[in-house]
């Protein structure tokens, strides 16, 4: 059994990723949570539900994304890609429908959490506005883009790939500043941070409950990289589809 495993991992790169991934992420995350809460203390608690905020809608990400990889991975799971294809659904259409069991979904889980807040912590993120309906929308615009490459390189390279699922879209939460401004992070990762539509997100939000100023520049921001992100969210799935197809994939589902 230790051989069987130890041969596996060996050949699997996903899963060597994945051992030492978590660690670091975490490390990350909450070095950068502790420098600014040093320096910001006093800024959060102007703010009342930031944090409770800035969980609710990075869990739109994280839903949107997962809500794509992991309906398509359920069908590997199942084996049923083959049998979806004999009949005359198209690609594109598997991408719609993908990205509409990801919509509801989130709305039934993000959206039963924000009712648990109100009753909880009486904060209601509903209390944004307008703005929410943005955010909303541009966060899970780029978690469906994130899970169509998940998707497409799990379909490409087997289900010893699956555990990107889960991991993918946690590499982009230290450099998005979901729980602290972009500029507690290092001169070079701001500039990684600015092509990510999150990041625009997250500073809109705090300019919402700190500023109560809806910054539009920032929308703007999210929504170019946003048509960028899916429009090459859909050519890789695309692409990664046809050299499955190609290669025969579709029906032989494996490691």
């Amino acid at each position: 059994m230790v051989l069987r495993n130890v041969y596996l991992l060996r050949r699997s790169w996903p899963r060597i990723l994945e051992l030492m991934y978590w660690p670091t992420v975490q490390m990350i995350l909450w070095g950068f949570i502790t420098l600014f809460f040093v320096n910001h203390s006093s800024w959060v608690a102007q703010a009342t539900g930031i944090l409770i905020s800035a969980v609710l809608l990075w869990d739109v990400l994280f839903r949107g994304q997962l809500g794509v990889s992991v309906i398509f991975l359920e069908e590997m799971w199942s084996r049923n890609l083959g049998q979806l294809f004999v009949s005359p659904l198209r690609p594109i259409e598997l991408i719609g429908a993908l990205f509409t069991m990801s919509l509801i979904r989130t709305i039934i889980g993000v959206g039963g959490a924000s009712l648990i807040a109100i009753g909880l912590f009486h904060y209601s993120i509903y209390d944004l506005g307008l703005p929410l309906i943005a955010f909303f929308a541009n966060l899970i615009v780029m978690g469906w883009s994130i899970g169509l490459v998940v998707s497409g390189t799990v379909l490409r390279y087997g289900l010893g790939a699956e555990s990107l699922a889960w991991i993918s879209v946690f590499a982009v939460q230290p450099i998005s500043g979901v729980y602290y401004p972009i500029d507690v992070l290092p001169p070079w990762l701001q500039h990684v941070a600015f092509v990510l539509p999150s990041s625009h997100v997250f500073e809109g939000m705090r300019a919402v409950l700190i500023d109560h100023t809806f910054r539009t520049d920032l929308l703007f921001n999210a929504l170019v990289l946003n048509v960028f992100y899916l429009g090459g969210g859909i050519i890789a799935f695309l692409r990664f589809f046809r050299a499955a197809r190609i290669g025969g994939q579709l029906v032989h589902v494996g490691e």
